[in-house]
């Protein structure tokens, strides 16, 4: 009888950071190993986020990923969504997250992984999206927490 391996989920999330009415996204690297993402996010464009750390709230996860990132450092930040994402290889269970209280602009601190940060319009968004990202901007425009399905 062959042994089946089994799978964990992880849990990360994405920080929806936003000014004046733009949202801050960051190019993943076009590497697929650079790209550093289990969901397959080469070339995507992606809100900060990462990850959560054994032991540490989701908004002190935020709070880390997005001055790792980006330098930005996050003073207010709360939950909005929560989000299943499933590919083949990999499930998360992804939280949406959301500030406008923020201190500092976007730097490149990850080149590796993330190769530019840029603001943009919310009705003028770049393609394609890191699919986790687009499902937190589709329930915050939605007002919704949960949106079911992948």
């Amino acid at each position: 009888m062959k042994s089946e391996v089994k799978k964990k989920v992880g849990a990360g999330f994405g920080v929806m950071i936003l000014k004046e009415g733009k949202i801050l996204l960051g190019k993943r690297h076009e590497d697929p190993e650079k790209a550093s993402s289990l969901l397959d996010g080469a070339g995507t464009w992606t809100m900060p986020g990462g990850k959560l750390d054994f032991g540490e709230s989701f908004e002190e996860g935020a709070r880390r990923e997005t001055l790792e990132e980006t330098g930005i450092k996050v003073n207010n930040v709360k939950v909005i969504c929560v989000n299943n994402n499933i590919v083949e290889t990999a499930h998360f269970v992804t939280i949406g997250l959301f500030s406008e209280d923020f201190e500092g602009e976007p730097q490149v601190l990850e080149p590796d992984e993330i190769t530019k940060w840029q603001w943009f319009d919310l009705d003028n968004l770049p393609s394609p999206m890191y699919f986790p990202s687009a499902k937190v901007l589709k329930n915050y425009k939605a007002q919704n927490f949960y949106i079911k399905g992948n």
